[in-house]
């Protein structure tokens, strides 16, 4: 049984196109899985039906094998900004989705902690996020994701507009505490290479519609050097060249 299952899923906005038309993926457990394609072809809408956070107009979605009814506490979020409070110590927001929920343990300051500690920002536990910068804040953001130890990571473009060198190092830390969580991952992104680099398989979305389904078979875990790597290019020409196909 696949973790996340879509069968002939579609969804239309009021007034608009159909923005997801058919759409069968599935994402085994443990997986990380990357949506490319150009601007309004529907990856963005399509994370938003694997958090429930809409409905499909057709088909079937389901998260271990039950119809996905709304956000649950197996889900995590990133989005393309940190949305950090500011008013909460960097520690206090990883714990905040505990929070929502529950009091919080000792266990889970611990968790945090860990996270924290893993992405190189234990000296800034009792910081204001304000004081970081932008890679930094970027780091909360997935440990929070990552504090209730979801099964599913649902990511939107969460690098964007960070520096190449930050965005890369993001990459392998992400890459390295998802592999060793076991974590499920579907990541949106524009950029092919960061998909290559980050992706078990990637799905190339054209108005709606899945038109190319490409595994990377690069070996794990993925040094940097990699990129450079002929393999590596053959892989961005082939999600170019898929992406090119349907202009």
């Amino acid at each position: 049984m696949a973790f996340l299952e879509l069968q002939q899923v579609g969804y239309t906005y009021p007034g608009w196109p159909p923005v997801m038309q058919g759409v069968d993926w599935s994402l085994p457990e443990g997986e990380f899985h990357c949506l490319v394609g150009r601007s309004g072809c529907g990856k963005t809408t399509w994370l938003k039906l694997a958090a429930g956070l809409l409905r499909p107009d057709h088909g079937t979605l389901r998260l271990q094998g039950q119809a996905v009814q709304g956000p649950t506490p197996s889900m995590g979020f990133v989005f393309q900004s940190p949305t950090l409070l500011d008013w909460l110590s960097v520690l206090d927001n990883v714990l905040l989705p505990i929070r929502l929920h529950r009091a919080v343990q000792p266990k889970d300051v611990e968790q945090a902690q860990s996270l924290l500690a893993q992405m190189g920002l234990s000296t800034w536990l009792h910081q204001s996020p304000a004081r970081l910068s932008g890679g930094q804040q970027s780091r909360v953001a997935i440990a929070r994701a990552l504090v209730t130890q979801p099964a599913l990571l649902l990511m939107d473009e969460p690098f964007a507009a960070l520096d190449a060198m930050t965005r890369e190092d993001l990459q392998w830390e992400l890459a390295q505490l998802c592999r060793a969580r076991k974590t499920s991952v579907l990541f949106v992104t524009h950029d092919m290479t960061e998909a290559v680099y980050l992706a078990d398989r990637v799905a190339v979305m054209s108005e709606g519609r899945v038109v190319g389904n490409v595994a990377i078979d690069l070996p794990r875990p993925r040094r940097q050097a990699v990129r450079y790597s002929p393999d590596f290019n053959d892989l961005c020409a082939q999600l170019r060249a898929r992406m090119e196909d349907r202009c």
